[in-house]
């Protein structure tokens, strides 16, 4: 393939997803990692790709990607995830369910569960689970997001934070190899701090795309994460930490 060729699947391979690892480029395109290194090197100077810990991210942290994008995006690693975290939730628990893509479809496997209490500011979430008659679905007050179904506000912080619950399953947006929590939403985050502080279990489902991943707004560190869903081994960084950390780990294949 030519370099020129090369260099624009790399660019639409990041706007995409957000984070490719330098390995995953080596084997799609069956190159060197030193000229995939120098590919990397070349977009980052003309600014249209970043650098990051192994790989490439967009160049810019303040914008995530589409939701109509994200929907598709790991669709088979997501929906694996998903069941993989929804073994752990047994009928009749109560539980939160965050804003995104993998929430949605945590909210899709649990429709063989039984006689579930979900408060959710995820309006598709909400869609999704009104469909079993054993389930209470408590809805969030807020300001609702055109673009993607999610209510944010201080309404719906305060709404929150008057549950105790027995789960509370979160997505994110990126996970930076110190541990470091990232989303791109200031609003978004403040709510999935409170249903961090208002859940007995933390469950977060992150594909590998999210390791590495880069996002302005800090949510808060993986040490507040009780249980880890992925479907690849985390880089070494983060693993040792979270082995560290004795964090459940399952990698879903």
């Amino acid at each position: 393939m030519k370099q020129s060729k090369r260099h624009q699947e790399i660019i639409d391979l990041v706007k995409t997803q957000g984070y490719v690892s330098t390995d995953d480029l080596v084997e799609r395109f069956n190159v060197s990692p030193q000229t995939i290194r120098r590919d990397l090197n070349e977009l980052a100077a003309d600014n249209k790709i970043r650098r990051h810990h192994g790989g490439a991210t967009i160049p810019s942290s303040s914008v995530n990607t589409s939701y109509n994008t994200r929907k598709v995006m790991q669709l088979a690693e997501k929906d694996n995830i998903a069941q993989a975290m929804v073994q752990h939730i047994p009928d009749g628990a109560t539980l939160f369910i965050d804003i995104g893509t993998t929430p949605e479809a945590v909210a899709r496997a649990l429709l063989d569960h039984n006689d579930l209490r979900i408060v959710t500011n995820n309006l598709n979430v909400a869609s999704i689970l009104t469909g079993k008659d054993d389930f209470r679905v408590i809805l969030a007050g807020g300001e609702v997001r055109n673009r993607d179904g999610g209510i944010v506000g201080e309404a719906t912080l305060d709404f929150i934070s008057q549950f105790r619950l027995d789960f509370g399953i979160l997505g994110i947006s990126g996970i930076e190899l110190d541990g470091s929590l990232l989303d791109f939403d200031y609003h978004e985050v403040r709510v999935k701090q409170a249903i961090i502080e208002n859940s007995r279990c933390v469950m977060l489902g992150a594909d590998h795309t999210k390791f590495g991943r880069n996002a302005m707004v800090n949510l808060g560190d993986i040490s507040q994460v009780d249980m880890l869903f992925t479907d690849q081994q985390p880089p070494e960084e983060l693993a040792k930490r979270l082995a560290e950390l004795d964090i459940h780990t399952e990698i879903i294949q």
